[in-house]
């Protein structure tokens, strides 16, 4: 879309702003759903608001894959997880007062999360992703769906009940509009940051795994801050973790199955291997289930390295 530099500007906060508020109605209503349900917290986290939160990356792929630019794709997947996992968690732990998980990790979750990092890692390697791994990706991100949605019921005994329940419709409809609102609002975000960062003479490569990858990760943000403010900053560890492993099996898989993807040297050296890094580090911080401010700022540290590195500022 060409326009001039000023609209641009315009359309960056106007969209940022329905992003903002497109997300306070989807963790309102993904909750009351989840509640509805009678999912746990964490759980409501990893299925419902990790999904929801992750199309902005997903359907930004799949329109980089039909555009003939599938090297995006790779990036966005990258970027993304390590703005999920230095940026978001950061920020979760940072504003919250205490950041506990009272949800078990160590079954299925975490083992996941550090598995598909691993096996994405395994995929491109040789810059080659091809369909075979594409179908295992999906195949095993619906497996664990599968798994977490039908093992919630037997650890959900400690939850409060509801006492007066909202309504699954009008929760459900709340929840698919939002849903909606969030993936074009964030989707005018990323255009707007990508021509902007194009009009400053910015490399396509660094584009994809910076502006749109933290663009795209942005519902993740809104949606983490919003549960902070509420007190219930654990969906936000576990909307980090079901994000991560929607990212890398499902908006890896999936556009892979409408096009041959593309997988550049400079991802491979720089985005990879700090996003396994990242991937040990949030492994080894939640065993204890809790993430503390002092952890919190060094995921900011990371984070604020990786930007550096990749601009060429550090």
């Amino acid at each position: 879309m060409s326009l001039p530099f000023s609209i641009w500007l315009v359309i960056f906060p106007v969209s940022l702003f329905f992003l903002i508020q497109a997300s306070d109605y989807f963790t309102d209503s993904a909750e009351a759903v989840g509640k509805v349900l009678r999912l746990p917290s964490f759980i409501i986290g990893v299925t419902i608001v990790s999904i929801g939160t992750s199309l902005p990356e997903l359907v930004s792929s799949l329109f980089a894959v039909m555009q003939g630019s599938s090297e995006i794709v790779i990036g966005n997947v990258v970027g993304s997880n390590i703005a999920n996992i230095f940026l978001i968690v950061g920020v979760a732990a940072v504003t919250s007062e205490h950041l506990k998980i009272k949800y078990n990790l160590t079954n299925v979750d975490l083992p996941l999360f550090v598995g598909s990092a691993f096996f994405l890692g395994l995929t491109v390697i040789d810059r080659y992703f091809s369909l075979g791994e594409s179908l295992l990706c999906i195949v095993g991100f619906a497996v664990y769906l599968f798994y977490t949605v039908t093992t919630s019921k037997n650890i959900n005994e400690e939850e409060e009940e509801e006492d007066d329940p909202p309504s699954l419709p009008v929760s459900i409809a709340i929840l698919v509009v939002s849903c909606i609102v969030l993936s074009v609002a964030a989707n005018y975000t990323v255009e707007s940051v990508i021509h902007l960062s194009k009009i400053f003479d910015v490399g396509t490569e660094v584009i994809a795994v910076s502006a749109l990858a933290i663009g795209t990760s942005l519902p993740e943000l809104m949606v983490t801050i919003n549960f902070v403010k509420k007190g219930n900053a654990e969906i936000a560890v576990g909307n980090v973790l079901g994000s991560n492993i929607f990212n890398s099996l499902v908006v890896m898989g999936i556009p892979a199955l409408v096009g041959e993807l593309i997988v550049p040297m400079e991802i491979l050296t720089e985005g990879l291997p700090l996003m396994i890094i990242g991937t040990i580090l949030l492994f080894f911080v939640t065993q204890d289930r809790q993430v503390t401010r002092w952890e919190g700022l060094l995921f900011f540290l990371f984070y604020g390295w990786f930007i550096g590195r990749i601009f060429n500022v550090l």
